[in-house]
């Protein structure tokens, strides 16, 4: 299977809407579709050692701990409830952010999810 093949899908596992995604992606430029499936989700994400839910999960903590990626927070924090982690799960990943990155990337990160939690349902 290609590296393209394998990371649509996995995107698909976390994202209802993949060729919208994949769409929404190339028009920023034609190639960041193409890096993210096959090299993000192709290559890195479909690697064995860790679950989809632990790679999302470690995914949401590090975007908190950046806080300079908001939109992409938004999609892997909705990616970790549809892949049934729990909103206690998500948000005290990124409360241990606060310990690491500092309390106004945690708090932002928090609040982040809590607009997402509103949007969809996920066990708590």
């Amino acid at each position: 299977m290609s590296n393209h093949q394998r990371g649509l899908d996995l995107l698909a596992r976390i994202e209802p809407d993949v060729e919208g995604r994949v769409a929404r992606l190339a028009e920023l430029h034609p190639d960041a579709a193409r890096y993210v499936v096959e090299f993000g989700f192709g290559e890195i994400l479909s690697r064995p050692g860790l679950t989809l839910q632990q790679r999302e999960l470690i995914t949401v903590a590090a975007l908190a701990a950046m806080g300079t990626a908001p939109a992409q927070l938004k999609v892997h924090v909705a990616a970790c409830l549809r892949l049934g982690v729990s909103r206690t799960e998500v948000t005290e990943a990124i409360l241990q952010m606060a310990f690491y990155a500092g309390f106004p990337a945690a708090l932002n990160g928090l609040s982040l999810a809590k607009e997402v939690f509103a949007q969809i349902e996920a066990p708590d």
